[in-house]
């Protein structure tokens, strides 16, 4: 990820996976929602990328079906994280939208992200 701001950081692959394994474990401990690794990378494509994001476009970005993403979005609605919503231009496009529940979990990821790799042996 580059940016204002941005630096660049190093990490050994045994920090790296012992960060993912850190910041899995909180998940699960918490009472946040489980997400698949799917549903994790459609969220983060739909928070941390620029909109307009729609079903066709996510399912070729993640080389998968629209169905699978339509499968994990119906998740996400449930749980609050994304919505959907017709797009007035093009009838049959989809268009996911973020909210606030989904802004608040992923900026709770960046979070525990940030916490654990302060944690992290150098």
């Amino acid at each position: 990820m580059s940016g204002k701001g941005a630096t660049a950081v190093e990490l050994r692959p045994v920090q790296a996976l012992k960060l993912w394994h850190d910041l899995t474990l909180d998940l699960v401990r918490d009472a946040q929602p489980d997400l698949s690794a799917r549903q994790l990378a459609i969220l983060l494509t739909v928070y941390l990328e620029p909109p307009p994001h729609t079903v066709r476009g996510l399912a070729g970005k993640l080389s998968v079906t629209k169905p699978v993403i339509t499968r994990a979005l119906d998740t996400m609605a449930k749980l609050k994280l994304t919505a959907r919503r017709r797009d007035e231009v093009d009838r049959r496009n989809v268009i996911i939208q973020r909210t606030v529940d989904g802004a608040l979990f992923v900026e709770r990821l960046g979070d525990l992200l940030v916490l654990h790799a302060k944690d992290l042996p150098r």
